[in-house]
């Protein structure tokens, strides 16, 4: 009983010496250090990356706008970033098909790089033929030309198999190859992912968003059609006066168009195309951001393309000029999103200097849009198609340099 007693009146002591002593410090595994050379590289590779994927972007919009009922599609796409930045999205978030125009201009780029081969020895084997007809170097560059043909096909496919990524396209991985590349399972989910792939990109909303819009947008435009009109005639008399008066009524529109895009693409409401006094809410919130914005819509980026609207281009390279106006006119549209986005998110302020804040950026607005009819106005005389010109503006229509090539 003793014993037990004198182990009972060390415990709390024992106790009471375990919680002063201090705790013993597992040393921690040092972090690993990045490697510099690795992080630059990846930095590199993520830049390139992004900027082929961004040029790929704008190859597509281009080959599509140069298509004439496709056009649709390009500027539903168009409108959709406006929209999308202007419900609170980041300039990344409103490109949301991205990734896919990267992957689609990177198996673009494999198949002219895989098909050069052929190419060149199609030409060897037709230079053959012309030197000396039927004979045997002839017939073997045909022979071989098949072969390459061939051989590039099934190397394309195994690598759109794999993923369709940059590294499939550089590595076949042979081993990979001989152990599946002949069992029909490998292929057998290739349409599947095809499809899947092919309704990522939404092209029937975009080409039903462009539809609506193109629709709304031509309704602003009527007066445009009453000058070409009243210009076909000649600028005297009433039919100058018309004109002019029609002249007046289109500026009034294009100074609240370009948001009501934005707000249209937002909503995905055809009706708000036409809801000028929301747009004019969000004018008061906003001003100098709506300011900056129609600046680079009406003047920065859709001016210097109708120096290319002189001369018709031929059809079969109407997608070179629609480049410069899709890269031109994509900036436009992040533009008038971000103003729309600006305003949505700020209070409206109050007071002397917000007053005269608003009649400042209001006297410049109409200096803008000034500028931009007045261009309008010259490129009837020096545009290709004449005076159509006062419909197909690129800067709130569809950015095609011509309704047709020649």
């Amino acid at each position: 009983m003793d014993l037990v007693a004198a182990n009972e009146g060390e415990l709390p002591a024992l106790v009471h010496q375990a919680e002063s002593e201090p705790e013993s410090v597992v040393p921690s595994s040092p972090r690993p250090r990045r490697r510099p050379v690795r992080f630059l590289f990846g930095v590199f590779g993520s830049f390139v990356r992004v900027c082929f994927s961004l040029a790929s972007l704008v190859a597509l919009l281009a080959f599509l706008t140069a298509i004439p009922v496709l056009q649709l599609i390009a500027f539903g796409y168009l409108l959709g970033v406006a929209g999308g930045i202007a419900n609170g999205g980041t300039i990344r978030e409103s490109l949301p098909q991205f990734r896919q125009a990267g992957q689609i201009g990177l198996a673009a780029l494999a198949v002219f790089m895989a098909a050069l081969p052929t190419q060149l020895l199609v030409h060897w084997e037709s230079v053959a033929y012309l030197i000396d007809p039927g004979s045997g170097q002839a017939a073997t560059m045909r022979v071989l030309a098949i072969a390459s043909s061939v051989l590039a096909t099934g190397y394309l496919l195994w690598a759109w198999v794999r993923g369709g990524r940059l590294k499939h396209y550089l590595w076949p991985e042979p081993k990979r190859f001989l152990r599946e590349g002949w069992r029909w399972r490998t292929y057998r989910t290739a349409p599947d992912r095809l499809w899947e792939f092919t309704s990522s990109l939404r092209l029937a909303h975009y080409f039903w968003l462009g539809a609506r819009g193109a629709l709304g947008t031509l309704i602003w435009l009527i007066p445009a059609l009453v000058i070409i009109v009243a210009f076909r005639e000649g600028e005297t008399g009433l039919a100058g006066l018309v004109g002019f008066l029609s002249l007046v009524c289109l500026g009034l529109g294009i100074m609240y168009l370009p948001m009501l895009q934005a707000h249209y693409a937002a909503e995905n409401r055809l009706k708000a195309l036409f809801e000028v006094r929301h747009i004019r809410r969000c004018f008061r919130r906003a001003p100098w951001a709506w300011l900056v914005a129609m600046f680079i819509s009406l003047v920065l980026t859709p001016i210097p393309l109708y120096l290319l609207k002189i001369e018709a281009t031929q059809q079969e390279v109407m997608w070179l000029p629609c480049l410069l106006f899709v890269a031109f006119i994509l900036p436009a549209r992040i533009s008038t999103g971000l103003a729309l986005r600006r305003a949505r998110r700020r209070p409206e302020p109050e007071g002397r200097w917000a007053t005269i804040s608003r009649w400042v950026v209001r006297l410049n607005m109409l200096m803008v849009v000034a500028i931009y009819l007045l261009f309008v106005y010259v490129s009837q005389y020096t545009s290709w198609d004449g005076l159509a010109t006062w419909v197909q503006q690129h800067a709130i229509m569809v950015p095609v340099p011509f309704f047709s090539g020649v």
